[in-house]
Protein backbone atom coordinates (compact mmCIF):
# COMPACT_ATOMS: atom_id res chain seq x y z
CA UNK A 1 0.00 0.00 0.00
CA UNK A 2 2.91 2.38 0.70
CA UNK A 3 3.90 2.20 -2.96
CA UNK A 4 0.54 3.63 -4.01
CA UNK A 5 0.80 6.49 -1.50
CA UNK A 6 4.28 7.18 -2.87
CA UNK A 7 2.80 7.30 -6.38
CA UNK A 8 0.10 9.75 -5.27
CA UNK A 9 2.74 11.93 -3.61
CA UNK A 10 4.97 11.75 -6.72
CA UNK A 11 2.14 12.84 -9.02
CA UNK A 12 1.26 15.79 -6.77
CA UNK A 13 4.91 16.78 -6.34
CA UNK A 14 5.71 16.59 -10.08
CA UNK A 15 2.53 18.48 -10.92
CA UNK A 16 3.22 21.27 -8.44
CA UNK A 17 6.93 21.55 -9.37
CA UNK A 18 6.23 21.87 -13.07
CA UNK A 19 3.49 24.42 -12.37
CA UNK A 20 5.92 26.41 -10.19
CA UNK A 21 8.54 26.52 -12.96
CA UNK A 22 5.97 27.44 -15.60
CA UNK A 23 4.45 30.23 -13.50
CA UNK A 24 7.91 31.63 -12.81
CA UNK A 25 9.40 31.06 -16.26
CA UNK A 26 6.70 31.51 -18.90
CA UNK A 27 4.72 34.75 -19.22
CA UNK A 28 0.97 34.40 -18.65
CA UNK A 29 -1.01 33.53 -21.79
CA UNK A 30 2.17 32.81 -23.75
CA UNK A 31 3.82 29.60 -24.91
CA UNK A 32 7.38 28.52 -25.62
CA UNK A 33 8.41 25.80 -28.08
CA UNK A 34 9.68 22.75 -26.23
CA UNK A 35 9.67 20.21 -29.07
CA UNK A 36 9.06 22.24 -32.26
CA UNK A 37 5.77 21.39 -34.00
CA UNK A 38 4.99 18.80 -31.30
CA UNK A 39 4.86 20.32 -27.81
CA UNK A 40 4.92 23.83 -26.39
CA UNK A 41 4.98 24.87 -22.77
CA UNK A 42 2.26 27.44 -22.14
CA UNK A 43 1.15 29.38 -19.08
CA UNK A 44 -2.63 29.34 -18.90
CA UNK A 45 -5.06 29.90 -16.04
CA UNK A 46 -8.07 27.60 -16.09
CA UNK A 47 -10.92 28.85 -13.90
CA UNK A 48 -13.10 25.86 -14.73
CA UNK A 49 -12.67 22.13 -15.15
CA UNK A 50 -11.76 20.07 -18.22
CA UNK A 51 -12.15 22.09 -21.43
CA UNK A 52 -13.09 25.09 -19.27
CA UNK A 53 -16.50 23.67 -18.36
CA UNK A 54 -17.99 25.11 -15.17
CA UNK A 55 -15.83 28.24 -15.51
CA UNK A 56 -16.22 30.43 -12.45
CA UNK A 57 -18.10 27.75 -10.49
CA UNK A 58 -15.51 27.58 -7.69
CA UNK A 59 -17.81 26.23 -4.96
CA UNK A 60 -19.26 23.59 -7.27
CA UNK A 61 -15.77 22.48 -8.30
CA UNK A 62 -14.68 22.30 -4.64
CA UNK A 63 -17.70 20.16 -3.80
CA UNK A 64 -17.21 17.84 -6.77
CA UNK A 65 -13.53 17.43 -5.87
CA UNK A 66 -14.29 16.53 -2.24
CA UNK A 67 -16.96 14.05 -3.36
CA UNK A 68 -14.61 12.56 -5.97
CA UNK A 69 -11.80 12.17 -3.42
CA UNK A 70 -14.23 10.47 -1.03
CA UNK A 71 -15.40 8.02 -3.70
CA UNK A 72 -11.84 7.35 -4.90
CA UNK A 73 -10.70 6.82 -1.31
CA UNK A 74 -13.54 4.36 -0.71
CA UNK A 75 -12.70 2.32 -3.81
CA UNK A 76 -8.98 2.48 -3.08
CA UNK A 77 -9.59 1.06 0.41
CA UNK A 78 -11.81 -1.65 -1.06
CA UNK A 79 -9.61 -2.59 -4.04
CA UNK A 80 -6.01 -1.73 -3.04
CA UNK A 81 -4.92 -5.39 -3.13
CA UNK A 82 -5.62 -5.53 -6.87
CA UNK A 83 -2.62 -3.73 -8.36
CA UNK A 84 -4.44 -2.61 -11.51
CA UNK A 85 -7.30 -0.95 -9.68
CA UNK A 86 -4.96 0.51 -7.06
CA UNK A 87 -2.68 1.92 -9.78
CA UNK A 88 -5.54 3.57 -11.66
CA UNK A 89 -7.16 4.96 -8.53
CA UNK A 90 -3.81 6.22 -7.19
CA UNK A 91 -3.16 8.14 -10.41
CA UNK A 92 -6.65 9.62 -10.24
CA UNK A 93 -6.23 10.64 -6.59
CA UNK A 94 -2.85 12.25 -7.34
CA UNK A 95 -4.27 14.15 -10.30
CA UNK A 96 -7.33 15.27 -8.38
CA UNK A 97 -5.18 16.51 -5.48
CA UNK A 98 -2.76 18.33 -7.82
CA UNK A 99 -5.52 20.41 -9.37
CA UNK A 100 -7.32 20.84 -6.04
CA UNK A 101 -4.20 22.37 -4.51
CA UNK A 102 -4.19 24.95 -7.32
CA UNK A 103 -7.86 25.78 -6.80
CA UNK A 104 -7.36 26.19 -3.05
CA UNK A 105 -4.15 28.22 -3.33
CA UNK A 106 -4.78 30.24 -6.46
CA UNK A 107 -8.47 30.06 -7.32
CA UNK A 108 -7.65 28.51 -10.71
CA UNK A 109 -5.63 25.64 -12.19
CA UNK A 110 -2.36 26.23 -14.03
CA UNK A 111 -2.22 24.41 -17.38
CA UNK A 112 0.90 24.19 -19.54
CA UNK A 113 1.20 21.32 -22.04
CA UNK A 114 0.12 22.42 -25.50
CA UNK A 115 0.13 19.80 -28.27
CA UNK A 116 1.11 21.64 -31.43
CA UNK A 117 0.28 18.86 -33.89
CA UNK A 118 -3.40 18.59 -32.94
CA UNK A 119 -6.15 20.92 -31.72
CA UNK A 120 -6.36 19.72 -28.11
CA UNK A 121 -6.98 21.55 -24.84
CA UNK A 122 -3.91 22.67 -22.89
CA UNK A 123 -3.39 20.40 -19.88
CA UNK A 124 -1.08 19.69 -16.94
CA UNK A 125 0.53 16.74 -15.13
CA UNK A 126 -2.52 16.30 -12.88
CA UNK A 127 -4.82 16.10 -15.91
CA UNK A 128 -2.54 13.56 -17.56
CA UNK A 129 -2.45 11.43 -14.38
CA UNK A 130 -6.25 11.54 -14.13
CA UNK A 131 -6.67 10.43 -17.74
CA UNK A 132 -4.05 7.69 -17.54
CA UNK A 133 -5.72 6.50 -14.31
CA UNK A 134 -9.09 6.28 -16.05
CA UNK A 135 -7.57 4.32 -18.96
CA UNK A 136 -5.85 1.93 -16.53
CA UNK A 137 -9.15 1.35 -14.72
CA UNK A 138 -10.99 0.72 -17.99
CA UNK A 139 -8.35 -1.76 -19.14
CA UNK A 140 -8.42 -3.61 -15.82
CA UNK A 141 -12.21 -3.72 -15.89
CA UNK A 142 -12.17 -5.07 -19.45
CA UNK A 143 -9.56 -7.66 -18.46
CA UNK A 144 -11.71 -8.76 -15.54
CA UNK A 145 -14.82 -8.88 -17.73
CA UNK A 146 -13.13 -11.12 -20.32
CA UNK A 147 -11.73 -13.42 -17.62
CA UNK A 148 -15.28 -13.91 -16.41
Amino acid sequence: MALYFLLIFAVVLLDQLIKFFVVNGVPLDRSVDFIPHVLSIAHIRNYGAAWNIFTGQKLFLFAITIIALGILGYFFKKLWKNWGYALGISLMIGGTLGNFIDRLRLGYVVDMFQLDFINFPIFNVADAALNVGVVVLLLVMLRDEFRG
